[in-house]
């Protein structure tokens, strides 16, 4: 359902505009009663998708707290909404893991995995279904067939072989999704997220239709800050593109994001650009020269979190080098010391990475495009009608690129053509956790020998994650003609910092 504009993105849009409005605009005495009344504001005179109002304003309330950066209410006693406000109510406010949290009033408890007969069912003759079964799970009953779900394997074969495809295989959409099969189940039969085994890709979080699973936000503290007037500098991911309208262009979204009152708006590609030269050198020095077996890329906090958790023999063998949200960040506090950095982007995990005790110090805040949007929302600005001094200029194409699976590795493949020509270059890349997977565990098996692996947690890269706004075909598209209009192609070689100007 990424990139679709479905009631539950509309519902979303609501109470981070809603938040942002009360992190703008509320005072110290209105506060409380502000946030308290979102609910209300958002859930009106009837239900619109549950089947009672008071269940609505009950998943609403939710969405708001973790809104506002905090965690979701226990279920067995009475927490008004604003509980633990004073906590979140401060500039310096960082994500606390769990990141993703399933709303338990908005779950819906779908069925496990099961294979269900559907009454497309036409009881013909032949039953191959039952046929082809392994373990005579199918059984016959007035002509039609009938699943015995303690006996069934799940293993498909009744499906792949009905000729009327009346066999249906019920999965639960965010287990589904989820790479790392973090999704479990509690005993009312709703979904929960095992935290030991969750890398907060956010696809279990995109892909629940009921929209059960939500992350938490920092728009509050953001807002708040930007209404005290502190310098605060915006770096902006690469997969800005297209995700604020076709016509947005660099020129019209930095305006935008000056009059919401950051001081200065810089490209996080620059980050990538020396990244992308590092990691040709590290893949030149030690992965063809045989000191390093395979090489895996840095940038995707998911991805590395997994090779981290699942295959921790691999720790050596990820690569040092800074994600491209920290090594711009850095740069810019080296320029601007006393200034708080945003990091806008289409990423949920890049909000623990911000956590990280080694990367507080550098990145301030990080929110979403579709948080962003709720906050021009909130203001009242429109993206599209502004016309801005500059456009963005920090970058080269080959950072640019990162923003799309398989950018960071052609990026780094062309750094490695144009910097060691006679250096033969082995570069794989994987998309979406379980493919990302299935690349570390051939690695492991030493059947990617003398590789840089890039690996990518939300299939389609970084252009199609958690957080964006609009659709990866219409995106990625667009993405296309930003990188092809760079005035250059690649950093050089020395490039070893990053220069704002």
């Amino acid at each position: 359902m990424r990139g679709l504009n479905t009631p539950i993105t509309k519902i979303r849009r609501k109470v981070f505009t809603a938040i942002a409005k009360v992190g703008f605009n509320s005072t110290a005495e209105s506060l409380i009663a502000d946030i308290e009344a979102i609910p209300y504001e958002i859930v009106q005179e009837r239900a619109t998708y549950r089947e009672s109002i008071y269940r609505e304003r009950a998943v609403a309330s939710e969405r708001v707290r973790l809104a506002m950066g905090m965690s979701l209410r226990p279920e067995n006693k009475a927490v008004h909404i604003t509980s633990g406000i004073e906590a979140s109510n401060i500039n310096e406010k960082y994500y606390e893991p769990p990141l993703m949290q399933v709303i338990p009033s908005a779950c819906d408890a779908c069925e496990p995995n099961q294979y269900e007969v559907t009454n497309m069912c036409r009881g013909c003759v032949a039953h191959p279904c039952a046929e082809v079964c392994p373990k005579g799970a199918i059984r016959i009953v007035k002509g039609r067939s009938i699943i015995d779900q303690e006996k069934c394997i799940q293993c498909g074969k009744c499906k792949s072989v009905c000729p009327y495809d009346a066999i249906a295989k019920k999965e639960r959409p965010c287990a589904k999704a989820c790479g790392v099969n973090a999704i479990e189940s509690d005993s009312q039969g709703r979904a929960v997220i095992n935290n030991e085994k969750c890398v907060s890709c956010g696809m279990c979080m995109v892909s629940c239709p009921f929209g059960a699973i939500s992350d938490k936000s920092q728009i509050f503290q953001l807002a708040h800050a930007l209404k005290e007037g502190q310098e605060i500098i915006a770096e902006l991911a690469p997969s800005f593109v297209g995700q604020f309208g076709p016509n947005v262009d660099s020129r019209k979204l930095k305006a935008a994001l000056l009059q919401l009152g950051f001081s200065h708006v810089y490209e996080v590609a620059m980050g990538a650009d020396i990244g992308a030269v590092s990691e040709a050198h590290h893949y030149a020095e030690k992965v063809a020269t045989g000191e390093l077996p395979f090489l895996l890329t840095s940038c995707c906090p998911s991805w590395s979190m997994m090779a981290k958790k699942f295959f921790p023999d691999m720790i050596g063998n990820i690569s040092q080098e800074l994600t491209p949200m920290v090594a711009t960040a850095r740069s810019i506090k080296k320029e601007h010391p006393n200034a708080h950095v945003v990091f806008i982007g289409p990423c949920a995990s890049k909000k623990l990475e911000a956590s990280r005790t080694d990367v507080r110090s550098d990145v301030d805040f990080v929110i979403t495009f579709e948080e962003l949007l709720g906050m021009f929302d909130a203001k009242g600005i429109h993206p599209e009608l502004l016309e801005g001094d500059s456009s963005l200029h920090n970058a080269t194409a080959a950072g640019r690129g990162y923003a799309v699976a398989g950018g960071v590795a052609h990026a780094i493949e062309q750094c490695l053509k144009a910097y060691y020509p006679d250096v033969p270059v082995h570069i794989e890349h994987a998309e979406g956790l379980t493919e990302c997977r299935k690349a570390l565990v051939l690695a492991k098996a030493g059947k990617l020998k003398n590789c840089m692996i890039e690996g990518m947690g939300c299939p389609g890269g970084c252009m199609a994650g958690a957080g964006t706004n609009v659709a990866w075909k219409d995106s990625s598209n667009a993405l296309k003609k930003f990188v092809a209009s760079s005035s250059r192609q690649l950093p050089p070689i020395e490039l070893s910092e990053i220069h704002l100007d």
